[in-house]
């Protein structure tokens, strides 16, 4: 059983680190198109929106991570 625990815990690590890639790739994209003017903004706020979206997921995962204290 420790084994998958170990595998489990590999695995959500995997997934935050991918995901914080994924976010700090979009914030380097989001941040260079706001200085273009004639950058569609619809776009843009979508892109904002899916980085919010990644944030929320780093934070659950992060959270999921934490060891419950009354365990």
């Amino acid at each position: 059983m420790g084994g998958n625990i170990d595998t489990e815990h590999f695995k959500r690590l995997e997934r935050l680190r991918e995901l914080r890639i994924a976010h700090g790739d979009l914030d380097q994209v989001i941040d260079h198109l706001s200085h273009d003017p004639q950058v569609d903004q619809l776009m843009l706020r979508r892109l904002k929106k899916r980085k919010l979206q990644l944030k929320d997921a780093i934070t659950r995962l992060e959270s999921g991570l934490i060891p419950d204290l009354n365990a």
